[in-house]
């Protein structure tokens, strides 16, 4: 791409808005190495696609020189994203973009806007100028009836916002702010199989940091949380985990892979207590990882909610997991769990645990799966609500 003196100036803009987004200050001059290559890392974080950290550094050297630097002509896929990562659009990967965006909207958005603040382009603008600029206050339009049509499935106010899987299709998770990371085809495509819910299927993987075991959750289902202090809650229907270690539930994460500290919470089944056979139990499970494979994770809840004996000797217990829920507090370092099960979709939550971590979790991700173990099944769980209120600190 050649850019004209109008795309220069968008261009400009833009930039220096990654910039601010970015390092929480305006831009003043080029970026160091460093710093480029943090933004670099920001950027891919949030969006889940690449611009080259030597690619920001002379970017940065144009925009703040551009009388005496080298002429830089980014590409129509680099400032699509950035304009991704300026307006918080929800993240992709560059397959999906090329697949499902490879009009590159946001780019074209993102400049519509920018010259309806400053008005229309000059009589003697390019005709392919005009004729973007038309198609970008068609988008912006397109946007705005999307936005509409959004509400009425997933209500977002804020940065909280309450989602009911009333629609699963990937377009319109995507709509919403949610993206699959490790989608298995397969099991992926069953998602909507019980209308008003998100299935998932408690699959080959685990986020659990061993050297034997590249750490992968397939179809995790992830959000961005936009807040310091929330509470986050999740419901499920009917989840009965009966084989190790089937389990479902709310995964937490400082970074949208598994290198960083991350927080697990599920419902799940465990009757393995090393060379010693015991009872099999349903239980809450909490987990904290430093994200460090030298470090063991810390399991700070182990709360039991049934015993297979009882179930075999009373079978009407199964109704305790017809509706259960999952609660998480966060004020600072502090996490305060509680859970809710019951017949009715109405129980009270009960406080479980309360535990200190310094973790600030950046993304949530909704998870089913059984560990690295071949032997258990692949059962469905049900998500019907998730919930993310997010509060101010005292």
């Amino acid at each position: 791409m050649i850019m004209n003196e109008v795309d220069f100036h968008v261009f400009d803009t833009l930039f220096r808005e990654a910039f601010l987004k970015c390092f929480g200050h305006p831009m003043v001059e080029s970026l160091t190495e460093t710093e480029s290559r943090l933004m670099y890392a920001r950027i891919f974080d949030d969006t889940g696609l690449v611009i080259g950290w030597k690619s920001i550094k002379n970017y940065s050297v144009f925009v703040s020189s551009p009388g005496t630097a080298k002429p830089e002509n980014p590409s129509v896929a680099t400032l699509d994203t950035l304009s991704r990562y300026v307006m918080g659009a929800p993240y992709t990967t560059e397959p999906d973009r090329k697949k499902e965006a490879r009009h590159f909207p946001y780019w074209y958005e993102y400049k519509a806007k920018w010259m309806l603040k400053r008005g229309a382009p000059a009589g003697d603008e390019p005709e392919r100028t005009k004729w973007r600029f038309a198609l970008g206050c068609v988008l912006v339009a397109i946007a705005v009836v999307a936005v509409l049509i959004v509400g009425t499935v997933g209500v977002r106010g804020g940065e909280g916002f309450t989602e009911r899987f009333g629609n699963v299709a990937g377009d319109s998770l995507r709509s919403r702010g949610w993206w699959v990371k490790n989608p298995d085809s397969k099991y992926w495509n069953r998602r909507g199989e019980t209308p008003g819910c998100l299935t998932l299927f408690t699959l080959r993987g685990d986020n659990w940091p061993i050297p034997a075991n590249r750490p992968e959750v397939s179809n995790l289902l992830m959000h961005r949380i936009g807040c310091d202090c929330w509470t986050a809650e999740v419901h499920l229907e009917g989840f009965i985990p009966s084989q190790n270690w089937q389990q479902a539930g709310i995964l937490l994460m400082e970074d949208s892979g598994f290198s960083g500290k991350s927080m697990r919470l599920s419902i799940a089944f465990n009757d393995y207590n090393g060379v010693y056979p015991r009872s099999g139990t349903v239980l809450l499970q909490g987990i904290a990882s430093r994200g460090t494979r030298e470090d063991k994770p810390e399991e700070f809840a182990h709360i039991v909610i049934l015993q297979t004996d009882s179930l075999r000797s009373h079978p009407d217990l199964y109704q305790v997991l017809a509706h259960s829920a999952i609660r998480i507090e966060k004020q600072g370092d502090l996490f305060r769990i509680l859970y809710a099960d019951g017949i009715a979709e109405t129980t009270s939550f009960k406080e479980v645990v309360r535990y200190s971590f310094n973790f600030q979790p950046r993304f949530v991700g909704l998870f089913a799966l059984r560990g690295y173990v071949d032997s258990s099944a692949a059962i469905p769980a049900r998500f019907t609500r998730f919930e993310l209120d997010c509060c101010k600190l005292r």
